[in-house]
């Protein structure tokens, strides 16, 4: 029973917490009768009832009206009689029974009333006098009983009280965290422009992260206001989230047209992102936000991005690096366009290693923010040149990945052929790699090649080659392979550690020496590699001995072969 008890009393507790915070006094009451204290002298000692919870039960409007009546008075009688003994105080408690018929029964409070009340208890300056009711824990404050709504009423000392109390504010915690209408309704208490307010502090001491969740609150509670998104969008801009910071603009300027700190922005980022058309047209709505400087810098941009169109058009790969570079520089410093286009002209010229390092630069944004800021073409030429790089580089996964999402937005027989023939390089890559921890190394050549047919300048399969070609002896063909490797790309680090090694069963010791020290600079705590190049350097030494050796052995039969002539 005592279990039943404690969680009538929790739920009771959940739903005072609950009604003190959306304020809801208009719960019917529940009445529970309460033991009533009865002294038959002022020297006989309490009875002592078994310990139990307390009954909170809420009071409908007569019984506060005779409570607070009532009570009153108590409160003159215990004010007059503050130094009287502990008896004479429980006797003016008995004393307020008679004076109203409604207090038979102990008065009750609602749930939140108690929950408030309960929160102050240990921060709360006592004026009234102290008397027990019972032993449980109850203490009723004589000073202060005739005004209920003060919440100083009934205080809970006793440890069951207080771990029930723990129990409903952690009930209260849930039921706000698992609803999200409770949420919303006590977000909706919120001031929007305080939430922006502080939003515009961390933005300006640079914490755009927490400077967008405030802002995100601002919209939830009032989503009309343009303000916020352009706060938002500017925040998003420092994070280089630029796509998404357009987003912010636009529906910043759909609820303001004539805002013109939006169409500033909204200018500014386009132009960054390589659309000068539309960054015109929103400076000549910028208002005098717009200077001439703005305008002439966007007309710049917009020229050098035709000559690129122009140069890919042509495939005069060579124009087309020199002017995306002075597009990059002109302001267009993060149009995903741009970027692809010079990776395409590096990876034509069998630069991979350059393509990796610009693709790698140019922002990664998502496929669907690209497809609303340039449409599906323009989305699927970004990503089939992507793929490309992430092969060439080894990347076979990511590269499939971007170019089946290309294949998605733009099914023409170009972009198919490209996925077709990753997929093959992948494949092939794969069944060699097997083959070759199999140790058939003849067999694992072949399927090397086969890949290589596709793409030629695939400088993985080329490395891949030349390994099966070391275990099979074939060190001059692994020399080769090795050597087109380093050419597509300079900083391929096991292609020039294999043809070191080759370089070392060819006894070439000085060019042996060469590429362990290239190694070492790259990477200096590499004890193997210092290991090698020592072994170089001392087989080079051995060499240059016979060699003297031999010249002197050489030149003392000649002179031994004159003297015997003569």
């Amino acid at each position: 029973m005592a279990e039943i008890t404690d969680k009538s009393v929790e739920i009771q507790l959940g739903c005072g917490l609950v009604a003190a915070i959306f304020q809801r006094g208009n719960c019917k009451p529940i009445k529970q009768p309460v033991s009533q204290i009865s002294t038959k002298s002022s020297t006989k000692k309490l009875a002592k009832p078994p310990p139990k919870p307390p009954s909170i039960t809420p009071l409908n409007s007569n019984d506060r009206k005779h409570v607070r009546r009532s009570t009153s008075d108590g409160t003159r009688i215990s004010s007059k009689n503050n130094n009287s003994s502990s008896t004479k105080k429980l006797s003016q408690v008995v004393n307020l029974v008679p004076n109203t018929q409604n207090l038979r029964r102990q008065p009750t409070f609602t749930s939140s009333d108690l929950s408030t009340t309960i929160t102050g208890h240990q921060k709360s300056n006592v004026n009234g006098t102290f008397n027990r009711a019972s032993s449980t824990g109850n203490i009723m404050l004589l000073g202060q009983l005739g005004n209920l709504k003060q919440q100083k009423t009934i205080q809970i000392v006793s440890t069951d009280q207080k771990s029930i109390l723990q129990k409903g504010r952690v009930l209260m915690g849930n039921i706000v965290r698992s609803q999200p209408s409770l949420r919303s309704h006590m977000l909706n208490k919120l001031d929007p422009d305080v939430l922006k307010s502080m939003g515009n502090e961390h933005y300006k001491h640079g914490r755009f992260e927490e400077a967008i969740s405030l802002y995100n609150q601002a919209i939830a509670i009032n989503p009309k206001n343009a303000c916020y998104y352009s706060n938002k969008s500017a925040a998003l801009m420092s994070l280089n989230r630029l796509i998404e910071a357009v987003i912010e603009c636009r529906e910043a300027i759909r609820l303001d047209p004539f805002y013109h700190n939006a169409q500033y922005r909204l200018a500014r980022l386009y132009l960054r992102l390589g659309e000068a058309e539309k960054s015109l047209s929103h400076y000549e709505k910028s208002g005098p936000k717009v200077d001439k400087r703005d305008t002439a810098e966007a007309q710049d941009v917009k020229r050098i991005i035709c000559n690129c169109i122009e140069a890919h058009r042509m495939k005069n790969y060579i124009t087309l690096l020199n002017e995306s570079q002075n597009a990059l520089s002109s302001g267009a410093d993060s149009a995903p366009q741009i970027f692809a286009m010079r990776a395409e002209a590096l990876m034509k010229l069998h630069r991979h290693e350059e393509a990796y390092t610009t693709i790698q630069k140019g922002a990664n944004f998502k496929t669907d923010h690209c497809t609303c800021l340039y449409g599906s073409a323009k989305t699927a030429y970004l990503l089939i040149i992507r793929a490309q790089v992430y092969v060439l580089v080894g990347r076979f996964d990511d590269g499939i990945a971007a170019a089946q999402e290309a294949a998605k937005l733009d099914i023409s027989n170009e972009i198919t052929t490209i996925l077709r023939r990753i997929r093959g390089l992948a494949s092939a890559r794969i069944k060699g790699n097997k083959l070759f921890r199999q140790s058939k190394y003849t067999e694992s050549c072949s399927m090397y090649t086969e890949g290589l047919e596709q793409d030629a300048y695939n400088s993985v399969l080329l490395f891949n080659r030349a390994a099966c070609r070391f275990k099979l002896g074939q060190f001059e063909k692994a020399v080769e392979d090795c050597t087109a490797a380093l050419v597509l790309r300079p900083s391929y680090t096991k292609a020039r550690l294999r043809r070191a090694d080759c370089y070392m069963k060819l006894e070439r010791w000085e060019a042996a020496i060469q590429e362990f020290e290239m190694l070492l600079h790259e990477k200096q705590g590499d004890e193997e590699v210092k290991r090698a190049l020592i072994d170089a350097k001392i087989q080079l030494e051995r060499e240059r001995d016979e060699d003297q050796k031999q010249r002197k052995l050489s030149n003392g039969s000649s002179n031994l072969v004159l003297v015997t002539s003569n």
